[in-house]
């Protein structure tokens, strides 16, 4: 099938774009990458009165620094992030994590930004902004504002955006000092059957704090397991620490079932994978190797 009948627009500026997405008051949409919004258009799943494309705003494709903040723009694309020194270096997270995202083609295209806005919530990218404590800055008629990741989404595929406003930029707060990501899929490339991020601070006496533990494809959006870190503050993370954590994980979760698995399998996986990558976790601080943790 092919999209139907829609208008093209192509504004100078973020603040035309702004004005289009008003001027068709909900029946407008902005297309970046299209990895997504293409696809659904064709299947005339959406139907829309103007296709807002802000491929040429150059403004916002930069990645950049303000002090411990990195901040990358909407229309960054998933091959940037994957190349980037600067993302390497301070958001490491993502580095791991981009390379789950579909295959290069996808990758090639598809943008920070889109992946955020179309709020899958298997998607790699909304839980990695999660788990890094990442806000959004949006802009509508009425100026600018920052959202943050924890209140972006109201449901599946449900960010919170107005009609009228684009997103333009993520900010990323300091990097914690280590991290760790697993995610399972039927096949590579494949939309996840779940997915888990830590993160955390490990201090001098060999003691855990500020851990954040993100679950992906247990729930209508990402979300923090946040009883199973706050079980392991202050610890070691022993291997019976992480057990009891793993098992608290289960509050934060509400699967469902589809095609790539039921909702009872997705919740018998999760202490797994929350175990294996809190090992991951642990071994990472300490310079170890990954091999053998992942029983």
């Amino acid at each position: 099938m092919k999209a139907a009948e829609f208008v093209y627009l192509r504004p100078a500026s973020v603040a035309e774009a702004v004005d289009c997405l008003s001027e068709y008051a909900g029946e407008a949409r902005v297309i970046a990458g299209g990895q997504s919004l293409m696809p659904m258009l064709n299947m005339r799943l959406w139907r829309l009165g103007a296709l807002v494309d802000i491929n040429h705003l150059a403004e916002l494709a930069r990645i950049e620094t303000q002090g411990e903040e990195t901040l990358i723009g909407a229309l960054v694309r998933h091959a940037s992030v994957e190349t980037s020194p600067l993302v390497a270096e301070r958001l490491p997270l993502l580095t791991t994590m981009i390379h789950h995202v579909g295959d290069r083609q996808v990758r090639n295209r598809g943008t920070l930004g889109g992946s955020l806005v179309q709020g899958d919530p298997t998607g790699e990218m909304p839980l990695g902004c999660l788990v890094l404590g990442a806000r959004v800055r949006v802009q509508g008629p009425g100026g600018v504002r920052e959202i943050a990741m924890s209140d972006f989404y109201d449901g599946s595929y449900a960010a919170t955006l107005e009609f009228d406003e684009m997103l333009t930029e993520v900010v990323f707060p300091r990097h914690p000092s280590h991290h760790a990501f697993l995610e399972l899929t039927r096949r590579h490339g494949d939309f996840c059957v779940l997915s888990v991020a830590v993160t955390g601070e490990h201090d001098a006496d060999g003691c855990w704090h500020d851990l954040r533990i993100g679950l992906g494809g247990v729930n209508d959006t990402p979300v923090l397991a946040e009883a199973a870190a706050a079980r392991l503050e202050g610890t070691r993370l022993a291997d019976g620490d992480i057990t009891e954590a793993a098992e608290a994980a289960l509050a934060a979760i509400d699967p469902a079932s589809d095609i790539r698995a039921s909702a009872e399998y997705r919740a018998h996986l999760v202490p797994v994978y929350v175990r294996r990558a809190l090992q991951r976790l642990r071994a990472h601080a300490h310079g170890q190797s990954i091999e053998g943790v992942d029983r």
